[in-house]
């Protein structure tokens, strides 16, 4: 099955648009418009941080009486940790999809060792998954991994090679395999057929739900349980969620972009956005937009939203992130062996 791949050069150009267009503004009565932070986040959190950001700045307004502006920049999770590493995002903070993409600025000495460290929780503010969208009443039956390399069945699910997304995709049905007790050669079989399975490789988490919900390809989408929630309830009827019995824990994670905000002057304000995503109020607007948030309290309040299953670190699969990035996504590694691009 010919698989469609899209160009990272359309990404940039996506970027580029979202990073001039999505901003929370706050008057400043002053005068002064120079205070300013640039948070470079992966692709579906866009509703999340425009919720936050306009409760931050009202807050941070009334607190420390200085007035923001806040930018966004989204992407797939490895293309805007790249953007940030090259100098084309200029970001005070990274809000990111996995514990690798933000690591990578730490080896390009943006940010310290124990970068981890500085803020609660390992700078985790929630976690989440990668669960199943499907059509209405399920017409293919898909209810487990298995079920997604049936003949017939088309998946939808971004590019891993920069996406997060796609990344926990990928990591979710290796995963999949080993947690029922299949050894790395069943799983290496599994991931590619789920490869030859997927009929369009997007860059990003909203492409892939664009494709499914809108322009209806493909039976099944993987995708964030927070894309899910919010593409079916988008869908009016038309798309349900499908939860497998197990699927990889996925924990997002921030930091403030050392080198940038020593150059921007914009330390405290980086600090105190980041912090905030840890409060109540944070918290709480976390889980009604689809993220499972830390907080016990709030987590059991939005139970209902939140299914268990059970969800595998990726200590399953790899020693750690590092073993899982060099194992999985380098070159020549499992994804390459699994998938290679069409030539044109």
């Amino acid at each position: 099955m010919k698989i469609k791949r899209i160009s990272w050069a359309n990404v940039a150009a996506v970027s580029a648009v979202i990073l001039a267009n999505a901003l929370v503004v706050v008057k400043n009565v002053q005068g002064n418009t120079s205070n300013q932070l640039l948070n470079v986040s992966y692709d579906p959190t866009r509703e999340l941080y425009l919720s936050l950001n306009e409760q931050f700045i009202g807050k941070y307004e009334k607190e420390a009486r200085k007035h923001l502006k806040i930018k966004q920049s989204h992407g797939g999770s490895s293309y805007q940790s790249h953007s940030v590493i090259d100098g084309s995002a200029p970001a005070d903070v990274v809000t990111l999809g996995l514990y690798s993409d933000v690591d990578a600025l730490r080896k390009q000495k943006l940010i310290p060792e124990g970068w981890s460290k500085r803020l609660p929780n390992n700078s985790q503010p929630y976690s989440s998954t990668i669960i199943f969208v499907v059509r209405k009443g399920n017409p293919k039956n898909i209810r487990d991994w298995s079920d997604l390399i049936r003949p017939g069945v088309e998946i939808i699910t971004p590019d891993p090679k920069g996406s997060g997304n796609g990344k926990l995709s990928a990591l979710a049905a290796w995963g999949s395999v080993i947690k029922r007790g299949g050894s790395e050669a069943e799983a290496l079989a599994f991931l590619k057929s789920f490869y030859q399975h997927t009929v369009v490789l997007d860059a990003g988490a909203r492409a892939s739900a664009t494709n499914f919900a809108i322009e209806k390809i493909g039976d099944v989408h993987l995708t964030w349980e927070n894309e899910a929630i919010r593409e079916v309830a988008e869908a009016k009827g038309e798309l349900e969620i499908v939860y497998p019995p197990a699927s990889i824990l996925a924990q997002p994670y921030v930091a403030w972009v050392d080198t940038n905000i020593t150059h921007h002057k914009t330390e405290a304000d980086a600090k105190a956005y980041l912090q905030f995503l840890f409060t109540d109020q944070a918290q709480e607007t976390i889980a009604k937009f689809g993220y499972r948030p830390i907080n016990p309290n709030i987590l059991l309040k939005y139970r209902a939203q939140f299914p268990q299953i059970q969800l595998f670190p990726i200590t399953l699969i790899a020693k750690d992130w590092d073993d899982a990035k060099q194992k999985f996504f380098a070159d020549n590694g499992i994804i390459d062996l699994v998938y290679k691009p069409k030539a044109k």
